[in-house]
């Protein structure tokens, strides 16, 4: 991001000084609303609206509206703000384990437990953590998400044209993704599609939560055995449409829960399982995690497949059951 001004860095209260920043490459093609929104940190949305609305911002020194997108080389003029600021809370710089990675995407493997981005009661994620690790990124988003306590593959895009690509690819349904999960229960079928409609509702505490619902949103995941053992099963998900939870509910839904869900799940069971018993070892994690996918690359337009293993505490309970029965 290049500005005509240099601005310091904000300490107690935002610059008051207009700021005029020349869009790059990376950052055009984004409406100028959800610009602000990003760079305008600790201002409340109504007031980045306002800003908008009393024509304050200017694009090429002309009034536009909220609905306008960037491009390359406009000078966006972003008045002066007085407002108080809250001490920016410290995200500790992380890594983490790296799958893939060219000056298009990064894909790392993600462990359980993590938050993919802050919010929801959690000050920061795994994208917070990569952008104090990369200071010099000019552009780094998630594609997608991944439950807290999945693991597995997560992509992220190094630039807008990339992430703008693979968000057409996964709408489009072209993208092949995979989960590895076990589940409790007496599984019969080698492969089996399970279609029911997802409802998204918050819960009294905030809590985000899904419902199988006639008039929710079309979801569609196919199923197959891998592994059957005594009361388990090991299974692969293949997600045909992309829900919030859609694998967990589909699975608790249909009577056959994921060992160590605590949402949708068997509290009982997951509670038995913390602890190893005389047939098993322990389980203390949701046994969900995301192993392998499949997108054409944005740049070079070549199909790639990525795998990640499953994660060590899953593998270490699933050597745990023994021989399978299939």
């Amino acid at each position: 991001m290049k500005m005509q001004n240099d601005v310091a860095q904000p300490s107690t209260e935002l610059p008051l000084q207009a700021q005029f920043v020349t869009i790059t490459e990376e950052e055009a093609g984004q409406r100028i609303d959800n610009y602000l929104l990003r760079v305008c940190k600790g201002v409340p949305k109504s007031h980045v609206y306002r800003i908008l609305r009393s024509g304050e911002v200017r694009v090429n020194k002309g009034r536009i509206d909220q609905l306008y997108r960037l491009v390359q080389g406009d000078v966006v003029r972003i008045p002066p703000i007085r407002l108080a600021e809250k001490p920016a809370n410290h995200v500790p710089a992380a890594e983490f384990k790296i799958i893939f990675e060219d000056t298009h995407l990064l894909v790392i493997d993600k462990p359980a437990g993590v938050a993919v981005h802050g919010g929801s009661g959690v000050s920061f994620g795994v994208i917070e953590q990569l952008r104090a690790s990369r200071p010099d990124a000019k552009f780094l988003e998630l594609v997608h998400r991944l439950d807290r306590e999945t693991s597995g593959l997560l992509l992220l895009a190094k630039k807008r044209t990339a992430l703008t690509s693979l968000h057409e690819q996964m709408r489009d349904g072209v993208t092949d993704k995979r989960y590895l999960t076990m589940v409790a229960g007496d599984w019969k079928n080698a492969r089996q599609h399970i279609k029911l409609p997802l409802h998204k509702y918050t819960t009294a505490d905030g809590e985000r939560r899904v419902s199988v619902q006639a008039d929710g949103q079309p979801s569609h995941t196919v199923f197959s055995l891998l592994k059957k053992f005594n009361g388990f099963a090991l299974l692969e998900a293949e997600l045909k449409t992309g829900r919030t939870h859609q694998i967990r509910v589909h699975l608790s839904s249909s009577g056959f829960p994921i060992l160590g869900d605590d949402k949708y799940g068997d509290f009982a069971l997951n509670k038995a399982l913390q602890k190893a018993d005389d047939r098993r070892g322990a389980l203390k994690r949701m046994f969900l995690h995301a192993h392998q996918i499949t997108f054409t690359h944005p740049d070079s337009g070549k199909i790639v497949t990525l795998n990640a293993p499953l994660a060590a505490e899953c593998e270490r309970f699933l050597v745990s059951l023994g021989k399978p029965l299939n």
